[in-house]
């Protein structure tokens, strides 16, 4: 959980110049709701991962939320460092993959804000596709979706649960 907590608020300034600031509440209270995530992942509700970067630090936070009749949404988000090198799309493709191999979903959807190209980009490049639009954070957004073959090759590079073990 501290792990996750420093790449949030390392990163805490850059995630706000693309999506609304999660406040100071957020940060104060981030275990209790860390904690609320991790029974909801035990609960079948969700699926959480983290890219962890050679040094030991997570770059990234992959997830899958809403499972449910083989569908999901997805959220992501990487650490400032590490954009435009390719990691939030190739971290992305191996979530879908997981999506598909274990937990058995035939249908992703994911927003953003209709001004936040880059993360357009990112879902592209997975091979999302622009279903219409939508509201996010209060403001414009684009609704993406895939559609998933349940027999996609295995990751490569696999992501790691964001579990109770969490460095």
């Amino acid at each position: 959980m501290e792990a996750v907590l420093a790449f949030e608020l390392q990163n805490r300034a850059y995630f706000a110049r693309s999506i609304n600031d999660r406040g100071d509440e957020f940060y104060e209270n981030f275990s209790r709701q860390h904690d609320a995530l991790l029974a909801e992942q035990d609960a079948g509700v969700c699926a959480l991962y983290v890219l962890v970067d050679l040094d030991g630090s997570i770059v990234g936070r992959f997830n899958l939320y809403d499972l449910k009749d083989g569908a999901a949404r997805v959220g992501y988000r990487v650490a400032e460092r590490v954009v435009g090198h390719g990691v939030a799309t190739e971290a992305l493709r191996d979530l879908c993959r997981k999506a598909a191999t274990d937990h058995g979903l035939r249908m992703l959807s994911a927003e953003t804000r209709a001004a936040n190209i880059a993360s357009q980009r990112v879902l592209e490049k997975a091979g999302f596709t622009a279903a219409g639009s939508c509201v996010v954070a209060g403001g414009p957004g684009v609704k993406f979706t895939l559609a998933l073959a349940r027999d996609q090759p295995q990751p490569e590079v696999a992501l790691g649960e964001d579990s109770r073990s969490v460095p």
